[in-house]
């Protein structure tokens, strides 16, 4: 599958029928979604492996890397709306894929790698740290997205928990206006991918 035939498919993913701005619910553009998702691809980090995205929300990445092989993808989000329409999804389309609801600390779980976009804590503080945890206890190969500004600190809390940041790319996010105390009609933020290990 080709990088552009990846993000036609992911343009398919629904959106978040009713999005909770307590969970910083966005749904990550295919453009950006389809690019990690290669690249994790290309360093050997999905095909054939078990991939775990935390904070799936509505399966973005869950859906990606079913689509690029791999060999077992299970998807974990607190909402339960959000589950039951990538469940859905995943009936519409074929997908073999399995998503649970679940506070992101009560993931019991393993994988050779997690994929995952997940609060940056804008709403609640610290959000960011609690998955940043579990994603590096439940895989030796981390993908994770985060602002920019916090590169530094992503860093320094991998390397205080016996990782490392390998490789970090930033990428325009464009937020569009969806929730009410949003004041223009799209913003614009950086944020960096960065692969732990």
């Amino acid at each position: 599958m080709k990088k552009k035939d990846l993000e036609i498919e992911l343009e398919k993913v629904p959106r978040f029928e009713e999005p909770d701005p307590s969970l910083e619910q966005y749904l990550t553009p295919a453009a950006i979604a389809a690019d990690v998702l290669f690249g994790a691809y290309a360093n050997g980090d999905i095909k054939g492996l078990k991939v775990m995205d935390l904070g799936c929300g509505t399966g973005m990445f869950s859906f990606g890397a079913w689509m690029l092989g791999a060999g077992r993808v299970i998807g974990y989000d607190i909402s339960r709306k959000a589950i039951d329409i990538a469940s859905r999804h995943a009936d519409l389309v074929g997908a073999d894929t399995s998503f649970i609801c679940s506070d992101i600390g009560d993931v019991d779980d393993d994988a050779d790698t997690v994929i995952m976009n997940p609060p940056f804590g804008c709403q609640n503080r610290r959000a960011d740290r609690d998955f940043l945890l579990k994603a590096m206890e439940s895989a030796e190969c981390v993908y994770s997205f985060h602002m920019a500004e916090t590169l530094g600190f992503v860093k320094d809390f991998a390397k205080k928990h016996g990782r490392d940041v390998v490789c970090d790319k930033i990428y325009k996010y464009n937020i569009p206006h969806t929730f009410s105390f949003h004041s223009k009609v799209k913003h614009s933020v950086d944020i960096v991918v960065v692969n732990i290990r």
